[in-house]
């Protein structure tokens, strides 16, 4: 039960508070410890000391555990990593992590575990272990390591195990940040769910993109995600992967998965998101997902269902994961994942060269605010109350409406046996079927008209449905949703724009969507965004007229021969919009981790292959990824994780021909064009 390595960070108040040291109240109040950070990826020798007198130096016995001795040379070599700030694993030449076993002593265990964490303190030359979980400070217990109160001093040492990680594959010097001209230079996903591994109950996605054990944790396989395994199963129907041939073997292999339909297994392993960074990525906008309904429907979870509750999980997995990667990095705020709270921070973030990371939240129970049969179950004080706590967490924008009808207006239809599946989830949450009638010009997504889908669900009796419940027929050919923006939606929308926040316009059905467009445009609003492709081309021209932001989900580069929206046809019809001639910036909703396919091997990898190493839109050289002993090539991965999408956005641009500069420029300009679309938006 062991941690990895990395450099020694800021003391973790929330985990000290309440640790019960095992040092007299005398002894703190005379040594001011503090927290260190300069520990990681160290590999250095621990000679104990208990006050002046010297214990030894600290090495393996035959025990299973740890000794003393009085020989330096005997001294074990031990390789501290970061788990979070100022707490670290430490493991020895074999590899073994030192843990506080029940009984007391220190032993070695075989993988990371909460008893293998260790807080870090320093004060006058000498440090101070603490195992996290216990509160008990390392010390001599019995003859032998274990509790007690030794202080360490450390010095440099060879014959270090190796710690397991992953690299970018990224390198070279990038173009700054910030152009001469004091604009962003890089480009956006502005659509993204990188926290989603807390989502959803915490246990229907595998896997993390950050965990204190390292990536040998964080990408582990999932017991659960195997051969007819209920995850597997839940993937099987989502994206239309195979339950039985599940190897779900993870690090170090990847056998099964990330692949781009991978969708309940993480996608976005934070060394994943380093590399599109350090490939030209200035902004990505994290929304905080989830859907209570589904949570419901899986039967494994260790985190709430509310989905509130979820939003508030979500936002301490997004601070912890910039906390660890500061760790990483020698300390707080040193890390290159930076929380961007206001445009401002977006743009200081940007002048050091780091990675800005924008919240949002994408949720159909907003603030509580279902509505029970007509009912709303929420009021303008629980609005108010709610956008107050947002705002306080650094909330820039949210989606009022998503998958579900709720108090605030009716949802755009998902299509199909998705659609089929959705519905029968809003009829679940709000009591009711969808509700529509036949439209002309802009709708939402045509419905089966006799409903066989529907039908067909309803019968596998999982959702405890009341008896006789009938599934609807709707019109044939374009339908809308009946349901608009309601009484409570419109003082949402109101307050938002009081408040500067990004109204976010995809899934809103089209007449709740022109309802809010009414508002933002009488208000002349320009904080409006349609970000993954889930808006009607009319809709997105009106928000590009408000000075909204527009970005297109990331679907394959060219046209497949299927039928399918392709990146460069929707870009290239968004920009002929008769309102698209101010738009100088444009960008990228990858939807990772959000339900959503990545995009498929290159198409014509066969006779045009992408080439290895390329340089990227930021100037920076870039050679294939490399995660434990799988390599990924997006002629035959595809974007299977989200470090791929560096390589993407490449192949995007070489595949444009004639447009290519022009769509560069309006890439490497979409965290600009994003960033202003805000600061206006607070003016």
């Amino acid at each position: 039960m062991p941690l990895p390595s990395s450099p020694l960070r800021a003391l973790l108040t929330t985990v000290l508070a309440g640790a019960t040291l095992t040092i007299p109240a005398s002894a703190q109040a005379a040594t001011a410890w503090a927290p260190t950070y300069d520990l990681d990826n160290a590999c250095v020798t621990l000679q104990a000391f208990n006050g002046t007198t010297s214990l030894g130096y600290v090495n393996r016995n035959g025990a299973g555990g740890y000794g003393f001795t009085a020989t330096k040379s005997a001294a074990e070599p031990f390789r501290f990593e970061a788990t979070q700030l100022s707490r670290f694993t430490v493991r020895d030449s074999t590899g073994g992590y030192a843990y506080q076993s029940i009984i007391g002593f220190i032993m070695a265990g075989s993988s990371y575990g909460d008893r293998a964490d260790w807080t870090a303190s320093y004060a006058d030359g000498r440090y101070r272990l603490v195992s996290t979980l216990t509160g008990q400070q390392l010390g001599s217990y019995l003859g032998s390591v274990g509790a007690g109160s030794a202080t360490l001093a450390t010095a440099t040492a060879t014959g270090c195990s190796a710690t397991p990680d992953v690299a970018t594959g990224v390198t070279g010097t990038a173009a700054p940040g910030v152009t001469s001209a004091g604009k962003l230079n890089g480009w956006i996903d502005a659509h993204a769910h990188i926290t989603a591994g807390a989502a959803f109950g915490g246990q229907m996605h595998c896997g993390e993109a950050w965990a204190p054990g390292g990536v040998t944790v964080a990408q582990a396989g999932c017991p659960s995600h195997a051969t007819l395994g209920v995850g597997a199963i839940f993937e099987a129907i989502i994206g239309g992967t195979d339950p039985v041939n599940s190897a779900e073997d993870g690090w170090p292999t990847f056998g099964d998965w990330p692949q781009p339909e991978s969708l309940l297994h993480e996608q976005s392993y934070y060394r994943s998101i380093e590399r599109t960074w350090r490939s030209g990525e200035r902004v990505l906008n994290a929304l905080l997902v989830g859907n209570r309904v589904i949570c419901e429907l899986y039967p494994l979870r260790d985190t709430p269902c509310d989905e509130m509750d979820g939003v508030r999980v979500q936002y301490r997995y997004l601070t912890s994961m910039q906390d660890y990667i500061d760790a990483q990095n020698g300390g707080p705020g040193r890390g290159w994942f930076r929380l961007a709270k206001t445009p401002a921070d977006v743009r200081r973030i940007a002048a050091e060269g780091k990675l800005a990371v924008t919240i949002g939240v994408e949720i159909s129970e907003l603030f509580g605010c279902r509505e029970i049969s007509n009912v709303p179950q929420c009021t303008t004080g629980d609005i108010d109350a709610g956008l107050d706590e947002l705002q306080a967490m650094g909330v820039s924008g949210l989606y009022p409406v998503h998958k579900f009808d709720n108090a605030f207006g009716g949802t755009r239809f998902d299509e199909g046996l998705t659609g089929a599946a959705v519905n029968i989830g809003n009829l679940v949450s709000t009591g009711h079927w969808w509700t529509a009638t036949s439209c002309t010009g802009a709708h939402d997504n045509e419905q089966p008209l006799v409903s066989d889908d529907i039908a067909r669900l309803l019968a596998l009796g999982e959702l405890n449905l009341p008896p006789g419940t009938i599934a609807p027929v709707y019109p044939s050919g374009p339908i809308c949703n009946v349901r608009g923006l309601t009484t409570l939606g419109a003082y949402l929308i109101d307050r938002m724009m009081e408040r500067g926040m990004v109204i976010h316009i995809d899934h809103m059905g089209v007449r709740t969507a022109s309802a809010v467009l009414d508002r933002a445009e009488a208000a002349h609003y320009p904080g409006v965004v349609s970000v993954h492709t889930w808006s009607d081309r009319a809709i997105v021209d009106r928000i590009l007229a408000l000075g909204g932001f527009v970005a297109t989900y990331g679907f394959s580069v060219t046209d497949s021969g299927n039928g399918q929206p392709n990146f460069l046809a929707e870009w290239r019809a968004n920009k002929a919009l008769p309102h698209a001639t101010g738009m100088t910036g444009y960008g990228v909703g990858t939807d990772v981790n959000g339900f959503a396919q990545q995009p498929q091997p290159r198409l014509t990898a066969a006779t045009q292959p992408f080439a290895y190493p390329f340089t990227a839109p930021n100037g920076t050289s870039v050679s294939k990824q490399v995660m434990g002993t799988r390599t990924f090539d997006i002629n035959t991965d595809g974007v299977a994780q989200y470090g791929v999408y560096a390589d993407w956005v490449n192949d995007l641009i070489g595949q444009a021909g004639s447009d290519g500069p022009a769509l560069r420029s309006q890439l490497m300009n979409g965290a600009e064009s994003y960033t202003a679309m805000w600061e206006r938006a607070r003016s």
